[in-house]
């Protein structure tokens, strides 16, 4: 009777483990992602642990992305991967629900600077959590150990007379005027108040005539790196670009700069018109696992936020791309400042 009673009440604790599984068996997830996120061989075992169906739909760029999900109201959809700053957008829109963290398990496997998502910004809003980080990448420099004998230490080396037409930059107005801000001291790069403007781009004038030019490709990057005798590398690409250098057999460094580093973190969230949360909620557990994880690492150059990488230091600071205050007068700017224009040409209306 003693060890009948005692099966009977491990019998209910059976059924919680096993439930939630076996409900997911038969049911389809609708995956939107970037290349690399969803491998063919990753998408396999998780179909086998649950018994479900998973299409993958990969995009590639944020436009297709907002084309996708908005389109419907996120009806052809279950969860999606997407950056911190674009994120915002689909929550205003309401086409995003909140995640039930307590049904994301490997949380806890995750590196310590991703445990408050509090302190990042735009996942949390209300109290509700929107969204779980997945992959990072930071925007940090790269440099030749064989020219720069001592590690640069500050966003301002690109600026340094030393290299001049040695450095290489991205074409991005976006980001090149945030790292103006950062190189003259401003808090929020994101933001540049009015009077600023001229500061800035008197700023990126100066960039551009230092720099050797502007790439927009990581493996245009590489070339340019191996064959013009490169010394310093704005990494828009970050660890990426590391890994493809490395690989070429360059003999590089990185650092990330005292003022902190630029850095684009992807998360997976949950559309609104979601068939089964529970299931989107599993995937969102189950790519935080070591395989999937190691997978953006070692076939992507990708950070993991489950994994320590060797390539930071303690007390490294990354700055979470947010919505910045205009981004089609950066764009205007940047594309006189490209051309070549002097500054009052730049300026004028």
């Amino acid at each position: 009777m003693i060890r009948f009673f005692r099966r009977l009440c491990i019998f209910p604790l059976l059924l919680v483990a096993v439930f939630p599984i076996a409900a997911l068996a038969g049911e389809t997830l609708r995956v939107l992602a970037w290349p690399g996120y969803a491998d063919a061989d990753l998408v396999r075992a998780f179909e086998q642990r649950t018994g479900a169906r998973v299409e993958v739909t990969l995009i590639d760029s944020d436009d297709v992305m907002w084309q996708k999900i908005s389109r419907n109201k996120a009806a052809d959809f279950d969860v999606f991967a997407v950056n911190t700053a674009e994120l915002q957008r689909y929550i205003k829109q309401g086409l995003v629900v909140p995640i039930d963290t307590g049904a994301i398990h490997n949380l806890a496997t995750q590196v310590a600077r991703f445990h408050d998502l509090k302190a990042i910004p735009g996942l949390v809003h209300d109290g509700a959590v929107y969204a779980i980080p997945y992959t990072y990448s930071d925007m940090g420099l790269i440099y030749d150990r064989n020219q720069v004998k001592t590690p640069p230490d500050s966003i301002t080396s690109l600026w340094d007379p030393r290299y001049s037409g040695k450095v290489l930059a991205y074409n991005g107005s976006t980001h090149n005027f945030s790292l103006a801000a950062l190189s003259l001291g401003r808090a929020n790069p994101f933001h540049i108040a009015d009077k600023d403007w001229p500061l800035m781009t008197r700023r990126l004038i100066a960039l551009r005539r230092n720099v050797l030019t502007f790439y927009t490709e990581p493996s245009e990057s590489v070339d340019l790196f191996m064959g013009q005798h490169v010394a310093l590398l704005f990494a828009n690409y970050g660890t990426q670009q590391l890994k493809l250098l490395r690989e070429a057999g360059a003999n590089v460094g990185y650092v990330i700069p005292r003022e902190g580093a630029l850095a684009w973190l992807d998360c997976w969230a949950i559309t609104r018109s979601a068939h089964n949360r529970a299931l989107a909620e599993a995937w969102i557990d189950y790519l935080l696992e070591q395989a999937p994880s190691m997978a953006l690492v070692n076939r992507q150059g990708l950070a993991s936020t489950t994994t320590p990488s060797p390539d930071y230091r303690p007390g490294d600071r990354l700055i979470w791309l947010q919505p910045v205050e205009d981004v089609d007068r950066r764009s205007h700017l940047w594309e006189r400042i490209l051309s070549g224009y002097k500054f009052e040409k730049v300026m004028a209306q």
